[in-house]
């Protein structure tokens, strides 16, 4: 009888939108724990700086943690460029490779991504003393960053390996795995969910992180995979597994989506028809249930006039009508003498399929062997790549918790394995997901196979690994109903295509003019730009693009009139008038800021498109 509690209330709201900011808290006058935020971090979450304070409180903490939430918050000054010549089916495919930093590269899809994603699986470095880690430096102050992060190659590769022997190992890989996290967090759909893979070594830490990411009420399980078909006698005891640790954005809305698993061939075999049921296969169950229920604690004669009550502490599933009724029907199954215990009978026309449980055997999914002869029957070679995830658990993940036409993005991509199952479980399903792979161009080994095989990085292998496997996979049986996209279109982390006077004009000297007369860079292109307009405008970097010649000025065309863009130089009055006038009306257009014939041009493209298409947003860069 009273009214709402308006602070937690409000405590629920900030929940939603910075779950790691709400924390367990001792009420100083009840004493007792209750939800509470944690200003501090909710300081640090809209701040561009470094925020000092601590108190006692329940958390994961780590040296170096709000270092890491900085380098989650800062902007940067960074594009995506296209490639055209190392995409397959470039104007036609729905999926993306990216190269470059996976931290840069979320941020440049948080934009156009954001709340869209349905499932992300990540393999990041298990942190095993010889694994590489990313080093995003930011210990420098914001300024500082911020001036570095405009410059071109100015990070350069930013791996580095990350020894036992570095008194900051568990802290340096949390910070790692901390700001990235939390900007995927921020791409799942209502309904997402994540998956990560790791080991013994830091699966404690990655539980604890997932849960200040996304919230404890939102972890769906701990999945164990068995990875091993035969022990390491090099071990006092050999392990044998590695786990897949399933978080959803929201679990409630999640585990609406979830979905049964097909029976696997084993599990088919299991059924049998003893009895020439015309139901057809079949297994039996107990037809006991724990406890004591009067009604249905009575006498069953079999046919062949065995008698059998419920044993001590337990009750037949059903009152005495049903299971009367279920007999008539020849749903029990009284062994081939008929004098067996009664057992109920399942049939196989009526499983849709099984509820998927914690433990994956190799059986099942795959190996981590059968994951590497994959990825090497491929290449003709032997070792490719080390550490590849098998195909078949891949698939099994997309089955549970991604819909027929969802999106994958896998922002470790390593070799590629996540888009290699989206490409064959679409080919056998007649379903459309598409997949988002991000790729550092991690250098390989000069000693290394794929080295010697003509690989200089593990973005290469990843890239040349998608592209064998469609075309093996279109090759083969397929769906009928399935739209055989097995291409990807590349795009590369790259600085912006905009001369650093975009960014800080004050910065400008007079020596400096003649070098500003054009803001864009020397060399980039038209499609450059074209790419950098659809990632600062939010848009899909998968629609389809066309170009023509209007009035001998080259115009993109993206999804039709989505998007209309010319960057030509000479824009005259008449080409905007023939764009104005485009049927249906462009949504949005965008020039060249200095791509105007004359200075009455670019004042009259906006009252150009005013008059003849009011409706249509306008845009210079």
């Amino acid at each position: 009888m009273h009214s709402n509690d308006l602070i937690q209330d409000n405590i629920a709201k900030i929940r939603e939108l910075f779950p790691g900011c709400v924390t367990e808290a001792r009420d100083q006058v009840t004493g007792t724990l209750r939800l509470a935020v944690d200003f501090d971090q909710l300081r640090q979450e809209l701040s561009s700086h470094l925020i000092e304070g601590k108190q006692e409180r329940y958390q994961l903490d780590w040296p170096g943690k709000r270092e890491a939430l900085i380098a989650a918050n800062t902007p940067i000054f960074k594009t995506l460029r296209p490639s055209r010549d190392e995409s397959v089916n470039f104007d036609t495919t729905k999926n993306l490779f990216i190269e470059g930093d996976n931290l840069e590269s979320i941020k440049l899809l948080l934009q156009g991504y954001l709340g869209s994603i349905d499932m992300i699986y990540i393999d990041p470095p298990y942190n095993s003393g010889s694994d590489f880690v990313y080093d995003d430096s930011f210990t420098e102050n914001t300024e500082t960053f911020l001036r570095k992060s405009n410059q071109k190659d100015e990070l350069g590769n930013r791996l580095i390996t990350n020894m036992r022997s570095n008194g900051r190992f568990h802290s340096d890989w949390l910070s790692l795995m901390y700001s990235r996290l939390k900007l995927a967090r921020n791409l799942l759909a209502e309904t997402g969910v994540i998956f990560v893979s790791i080991d013994d070594g830091e699966v404690s830490n990655l539980l604890k992180l997932c849960n200040e990411v996304f919230g404890e009420d939102n972890f769906i399980a701990t999945i164990v995979w068995q990875k091993r078909t035969s022990p390491d006698m090099r071990t006092a005891i050999s392990q044998a597994h590695e786990y897949f640790l399933l978080f959803a954005k929201d679990a409630n809305m999640a585990k609406e989506t979830f979905r049964k698993m097909p029976l696997t061939e084993e599990q088919i075999a299991k059924y049998k028809n003893p009895d020439n049921d015309p139901n057809g296969p079949w297994v039996s169950s107990d037809f006991t249930a724990q406890g004591f229920r009067p009604n249905q604690m009575y006498k069953i004669v079999t046919p062949g006039g065995a008698e059998y009550t419920p044993p001590e502490g337990r009750c037949w599933k059903n009152v005495e009508g049903v299971y009367r009724d279920q007999v008539e029907q020849g749903r029990f199954w009284f062994g081939s003498d008929g004098k067996s215990v009664p057992r109920r009978k399942t049939y196989l026309s009526e499983i849709e399929g099984y509820v998927p449980w914690t433990w994956w055997s190799n059986k099942e999914v795959g190996h981590s062997q059968r994951a590497k002869k994959e990825v090497n029957a491929l290449f003709g070679k032997a070792e490719i790549f080390s550490t590849p995830k098998p195909v078949a658990a891949l698939k099994k993940m997309l089955q549970i918790a991604c819909n027929q036409n969802g999106t994958v993005l896998d922002f470790f991509a390593g070799s590629s394995s996540a888009a290699h199952a989206v490409l064959e479980l679409n080919c056998e399903s007649g379903n459309h997901r598409r997949f988002i792979m991000i790729q550092m161009p991690e250098p390989c080994n000069e000693s290394s196979v794929a080295f010697k095989a003509g690989f200089s990085t593990v973005a290469e292998i990843s890239k040349e690994r998608i592209r064998r496997a469609g075309t093996k996979i279109i090759n083969g049986d397929c769906h009928p109903e399935w739209n055989k996209d097995i291409g990807f279109r590349v795009l590369k982390v790259d600085s912006s295509n905009m001369k650093s006077v975009y960014y800080r004009p004050d910065e400008l000297s007079q020596t400096d003019l003649l070098d500003t007369i054009d803001n864009i860079k020397e060399d980039r292109s038209a499609e450059d730009l074209l790419f950098q307009v659809l990632v600062d405008w939010g848009l899909d970097l998968t629609l389809p693009i066309r170009s023509k010649s209007v009035l001998q000025k080259t115009v993109f065309f993206v999804d039709e009139n989505a998007l209309v863009a010319c960057f030509d130089k000479g824009v005259t009055d008449d080409l905007v008038k023939e764009l104005a006038n485009l049927d249906p009306p462009p949504l949005r257009v965008v020039f060249r800021d200095n791509g105007f014939n004359s200075d009455a041009a670019r004042i009259n493209v906006e009252q150009i498109f005013r008059q003849i298409s009011p409706s249509t947003e306008v845009r210079a860069i």
